[in-house]
């Protein structure tokens, strides 16, 4: 029974340190798209929120890891933010760049939602009380911004077909 504790708790360090890269992946998409948001004051301001959200998930994870006598991995963040800038950057020349970002975010909060939910499975597994609080937190606030997403996307296609429709540069 000790290796299954021992592996348990290897996975549940393992996820905390990739949910940290996550973190920062999202915190640099967020950023690329806030910037390009001109046109979608009500979406811009949802994602600012988000986005100090995400800084303050990314700060409770390192607390959890130091917790644990472990840190976050600057390599694997390096890594995660590229690929949220390249994300980022590959949707900018598309003509429809703000449906393509929504549907990417909504997916993207899925996938935070589900790993909150695997982390607080790990935190119980290995009796990690202080994660519960923390994790719960994060997870609410994933859940917040993806409910928020999907009440908006009608409206965002919609407004992007509009502008287009009368001509409008859409930049978002």
């Amino acid at each position: 029974m000790n290796a299954i504790n021992d592996r348990v708790r290897e996975v549940y360090v393992l996820g905390l340190r990739n949910q940290h890269a996550v973190e920062h992946q999202a915190i640099e998409l967020l950023e690329r798209q806030i910037g390009r948001l001109e046109n979608c004051p009500e979406m811009e301001a949802r994602m600012r929120q988000h986005l100090e959200e995400s800084r303050e998930q990314a700060h409770r994870i390192e607390e959890l890891l130091t917790g644990l006598g472990s840190s976050h991995s600057s390599v694997k963040d390096t890594v995660m933010s590229l690929v949220g800038n390249m994300l980022a950057i590959g949707h900018a020349p598309a003509g429809d760049e703000v449906i393509k970002n929504t549907i990417a975010n909504f997916a993207f909060e899925h996938y935070e939602i589900a790993a909150y939910k695997s982390l607080l499975t790990l935190a119980d597994t290995v009796g990690h009380a202080p994660a519960k609080a923390a994790l719960s937190t994060s997870l609410k606030e994933e859940e917040s911004m993806a409910t928020w997403i999907d009440s908006h996307i009608a409206a965002t296609t919609m407004r992007f077909v509009e502008r287009s429709a009368a001509g409008e540069k859409a930049k978002a």
